[in-house]
């Protein structure tokens, strides 16, 4: 099992390292934006761009191939890959309705990845604490995989500070 940690550098950036190595960044355009940009250590390049009707989609591309795409449904955020053209479906939700940490699970109910939540009331962002499973650790794009993934975390505190009350 792997443990990856994803520290916030500012409101826009993130860096994420395994055992003390940084293995990539997630980078935004902007505070608030959908649009990022993936970078990962042996300096490969891929965007995830916001589509549809009110950005409802957002998609994981390496130039103009679509790797992966989420939206938002009603258990959580729907996740749909094609890595080296094998399509599989995950799900990310929260734990619990009190609770800061998510989970990915697979199409067989799995648990494959557990992100915490640490909101840093000092520098007002969070950074993450992510734990995979041995399942998790076998494919062949996981670090890619966990900065989508926090990629997602952000997507869903976004939109649940989008719907809350003012």
């Amino acid at each position: 099992m792997g443990q990856y940690k994803a520290c916030s550098l500012n409101s826009k950036n993130f860096s994420l390292t395994y055992e003390n190595s940084k293995v990539g960044e997630l980078n935004y355009a902007k505070w608030y934006s959908f649009k990022a940009e993936i970078l990962l250590a042996d300096n490969s390049v891929y965007h995830l761009e916001p589509k549809g009707f009110w950005d409802s989609k957002v998609e994981l591309k390496k130039g103009d191939m679509t790797l992966l795409e989420f939206k938002m449904g009603w258990k959580g955020i729907v996740i749909n890959t094609s890595f080296g053209g094998i399509e599989k479906n995950y799900l990310l939700k929260l734990k619990g309705l009190l609770n800061s940490k998510y989970v990915l699970i697979d199409a067989e109910a799995n648990e494959i990845l557990a992100v915490d939540t640490n909101f840093k009331w000092s520098k007002l962002n969070f950074d993450y604490t992510i734990e995979t499973s041995k399942e998790f650790d076998m494919m062949e794009n996981r670090e890619l995989m966990v900065l989508t993934i926090l990629h997602c975390v952000n997507y869903y505190l976004t939109m649940i500070v989008a719907a809350s009350p003012s």
